[in-house]
This record gives structure tokens, C-alpha cells and sequence, in this order.
């Protein structure tokens, strides 16, 4: 089943989008965040759009504009790909492999929820930044609170999932993080979710024998093919990272975990790695990026120009007092 939130006639709605792209909305649901908090995991869900099925339907989808599928509890987003390490790496730093730190846990940043936009918005640039990138993922929901779960429990919390572009400042992010901490505005401005929540039962089929989900993933930069790669060649399952990023506290309704960046072009900035050269060239404004996820569906955001930084003083460099 997929879920999708729109906007129609100035108000927002949540509903069940059927394959010809014809909306059935829930009854006086405006947030699926909020259903998600009511329904307590995926049965809940169903039953919830399938009820919606059995009233007269609404509008086409080509007829609203898409809102970001729910507004996130929280964000986290992890890196699960080694070939996107392998590349950023020797595009930032200049330094060939993989940490052997990394493969100890699926390591993950938060993001933020504030700044999400939906599948078709256009996706201004960040302030100070004449370097964006994409980040081409997926986003796994959850349904469920839970804490300290196990892998083989954490299943039952993922209720569905999104496509995920991490825009990215590289200029920014780069200064930012030689301070040991971060990313921080470099990750600020946007993530673009989307266009729909598909649930986890309709993804089943494409579940390989690691239980990592086998879906092929495209990359489009002005109509031209940038990246492919399959999702299945992630490190860690989703179950794996929700039970990492429970441990010792809570995830609830309306957290997405990102799967971070896959590879073979999955962004911009493994090519620069491994090409040795800003090619093709940084995003900016008229730029288009498509992003198709097998399963779920595309997301095409146009970027276009923002607004000018505020000027910030250094920080200052103390004489030391003490009392």
C-alpha cells in the first residue's frame, strides 16, 4: 500500500494512493505522522487505508501537490555503502579505503526535520555553498516505539519506506568538519522525501536471503544518468540499523533512517573522488535531479537560487581570565 500527503484546495491531506495514481484520503487525517503515532505499527496502518478504500475516491495525483510523505519525528542517516565511503574519502581527504572503524557499527548522523521538502519541490541553494551535491537513499520509517531492539524485533517497527535525497553543501561541509564535529550547515537546508510511503509488506518480494531489500537505484542530472546501484549492496539491513540506533534510547513513530549514500554514483562527490576532477560539475541553480528508487518512485527537484548568508563575526580569541 502507499501512502501519500498532498495538498488540496489549501489544506493538507493524507491518502492511500492506488497504482493509476488515484487518491482515496483518510477521513479527517491531515498528518501521517500523527497516524502513525495512533496506529502502532503496520497491521494498524493497513487497516487504516484500507478502510479509506471503501469511500468514494478523491483527486488524481496530478492534480494536488505532493507534500513531503510525513514530517520526521527525527532523522537520522547512516552510511551502510562502502563504495560511497571509499569515494568521498578521496575526494575530501585524499585517502584511499575503508576505516576499519566503520565496519564495527552502522555509524549515523542526525539531520534536520525541519527542512524537509517534498518529491517535486524545488530545493534552494545553501547560503555561503557554490559546491551542492545530491545523496541518493533510501528512507526507512518507523512505526513503532521501541528501545534496545534486536534486529529480528526491529522488523516489526518499520512500518514502510521512502526515497531520500541528502543535499549536500560540500564546501561547507568540509570546512565545518576539520573542527571534529558535524556536519552541520553543510546538511542544513534540505532533504527532499518521497513521493510516497511505500509500506514494508510490498517490498517483501525484493528481500534476498541477507534480508537486505535487492532494488535498483538511478541517478539523473539534467536528463543524463549519473549513478546506478542496487540497494542491496548496503552493509547493514534496515533492521540492523534500527536496532543500532535504538540501543540505550528510544525510536518512535515518525523517525526515518536514512540508508546513506550507495555507490556507482550515487552522488557527485564519490566521482570527484575517483575521477580526480569536479566532474560533472557542482549543482546549481536550474540544475534538475532525478532520483528513482525500484518499488517506491522518483524524485525530481529543481534547484534554484538562495538567499545571500548574513554576515557572523569570528569567533573571538580569549586572553584567558580567571576569576
Amino acid at each position: 500500500m502507499r501512502f501519500a500527503s498532498y495538498e488540496h484546495q489549501h489544506r493538507p491531506r493524507v491518502a492511500v494512493v492506488e497504482e493509476d495514481g488515484t487518491l482515496y484520503p483518510l477521513p479527517g487525517v491531515t498528518s501521517l505522522t500523527t497516524l502513525l503515532e495512533e496506529t502502532d505499527g503496520l497491521p494498524g496502518l493497513l487497516a487504516a487505508g484500507a478502510a479509506a478504500l471503501d469511500v468514494p475516491p478523491g483527486p488524481h495525483v496530478s492534480q494536488v501537490r505532493l507534500l513531503p510523505p510525513l514530517h520526521p519525528s527525527s532523522i537520522r542517516d547512516f552510511v551502510t555503502f562502502e563504495e560511497h565511503v571509499e569515494g568521498v574519502r578521496r575526494a575530501v581527504d585524499g585517502v584511499a579505503g575503508v576505516p576499519e572503524q566503520w565496519y564495527a557499527a552502522p555509524t549515523f548522523y542526525f539531520t534536520n526535520p525541519h527542512a524537509v521538502y517534498g518529491p517535486h519541490d524545488t530545493v534552494p541553494m545553501p547560503p555561503g555553498s557554490s559546491v551542492l551535491d545530491f545523496e541518493l537513499e533510501v528512507g526507512a520509517v518507523v512505526g513503532r516505539e521501541g528501545r534496545d531492539l534486536t534486529p529480528g524485533r526491529a522488523r516489526d517497527h518499520i512500518v514502510g519506506y521512502t526515497v531520500f535525497n541528502d543535499w549536500s553543501a560540500r564546501d561547507l561541509q568540509s570546512a565545518e568538519m576539520k573542527v571534529g564535529l558535524g556536519p552541520c550547515k553543510g546538511k542544513d537546508t534540505a532533504t527532499t522525501l518521497g513521493p510516497y510511503l511505500v509500506t514494508a509488506d510490498e517490498l517483501e518480494p525484493y528481500r534476498d536471503a541477507e534480508g537486505l531489500l535487492r532494488l535498483a537505484l538511478t541517478a539523473e542530472v539534467n536528463g543524463e544518468v549519473i549513478g546506478k546501484d542496487l540497494l542491496s549492496n548496503m552493509s547493514w539491513t534496515f533492521e540492523e540499523m534500527a536496532a543500532y540506533a535504538s540501543r540505550g534510547t528510544r525510536i518512535v513513530p515518525g523517525d526515518v533512517l536514512g540508508s546513506g549514500t550507495c555507490g556507482n554514483g550515487g552522488c557527485l562527490a564519490e566521482l570527484w573522488g575517483r575521477r580526480g576532477e569536479k566532474t560533472p560539475p557542482p549543482l546549481g541553480p536550474g540544475d534538475t535531479v532525478s532520483l528513482t528508487v525500484e518499488g517506491i518512485g522518483t524524485l525530481t527537484s529543481t534547484v534554484v537560487p538562495g538567499v545571500e548568508p548574513l554576515p557572523l563575526p569570528a569567533g573571538r580569541r580569549r586572553d584567558r581570565e580567571r576569576p
